[in-house]
């Protein structure tokens, strides 16, 4: 049993050699727990740890819109004891996660655009300033994107290869406390090619991340095939079922094709699981019982 722990990951499709910083993250959010902190705290610190390190696609690594100058993110926190909050297409704010987390005490539980910019301005969280974003896709490449958010079989390339060169990584953590409360926090930079206004999967409950009483997942990949499936919500539901957490997860990647990228990570009392079918950094800590 799993008495309390942190799980993170740096996006389907991030190397190894990112594994250091999301490391960093986890025993930064795991000494939190150890000292008795919240399991929301933890989770958002690792989060926020992650978007200011400028080699994931979240927060200071986020990549540029199809216009070539538009950086919009997404970010999201939920826990097992309902506090809910998300951003999206938020612009010029360093940090998105912080962000969502201050949601979480508005009656509301989603923030958009303009409105959730002004909404961090109110709070007095720091600008987007001084970073450029990594380059996005030009608007051609949209064009072999498919309705399942695969891409069409063409002349100049096809599957896997392609897939591959889209930015689709999402930084992400769980969390159980010692009160044994469940915590996700996420954030994304969007993937490339995308048009300026495209939301993905990270910031839609079900989708992206989900935390119940019987665990805490966070995903990672192709955002329109995840929506689709609603894919956070599908493993959630196998495990409060009682499937094995790792079974819950592996069986939910099987479930995209290969040309699809996409990843799982997944903490529950019993244990964890992190599965991808691309590399994908990540890095654990439990404290068993």
């Amino acid at each position: 049993m799993v008495e309390f722990g942190v799980i993170a990951h740096g996006g389907a499709g991030s190397p190894k050699e990112l594994a250091g910083g999301v490391k960093t993250a986890v025993e930064t959010a795991f000494s939190m727990l150890r000292n008795g902190r919240d399991a929301i705290d933890a989770a958002v610190e690792a989060v926020r740890i992650l978007e200011d390190d400028g080699r994931y696609n979240a927060g200071s690594g986020s990549v540029l819109r199809m216009d070539g100058k538009t950086i919009e993110m997404d970010a999201a926190v939920m826990t097992s004891t309902g506090s809910l909050g998300t951003v999206l297409a938020v612009q010029n704010v360093k940090n998105p996660v912080l962000v969502a987390r201050a949601v979480c005490e508005t009656p509301h539980v989603a923030l958009a655009g303009p409105g959730a910019e002004a909404f961090a301005r109110r709070l007095g969280f720091p600008s987007f300033h001084g970073v450029s974003g990594k380059p996005g896709g030009a608007p051609s490449e949209m064009k072999g994107m498919t309705e399942e958010g695969g891409l069409e079989r063409t002349g100049r390339g096809s599957g896997r290869a392609d897939i591959d060169k889209l930015s689709s990584d999402t930084v992400g953590a769980v969390v159980l406390d010692m009160k044994g409360v469940f915590a996700v926090a996420a954030s994304t930079g969007g993937m490339s090619p995308m048009m300026v206004g495209r939301v993905g999967d990270t910031a839609l409950i079900g989708c992206g991340f989900y935390a119940g009483a019987s665990g805490g997942v966070t995903v990672t990949g192709l955002g329109e095939a995840i929506i689709r499936r609603r894919l956070a919500g599908h493993v959630y539901k196998r495990i409060e079922a009682g499937m094995r957490v790792e079974a819950a997860c592996t069986s939910a990647v099987d479930l995209f094709p290969d040309d699809i990228p996409v990843g799982v990570i997944a903490l529950t009392r019993e244990g964890f699981c992190a599965c991808s079918n691309r590399e994908m950094a990540h890095y654990e800590l439990l404290k068993e019982a």
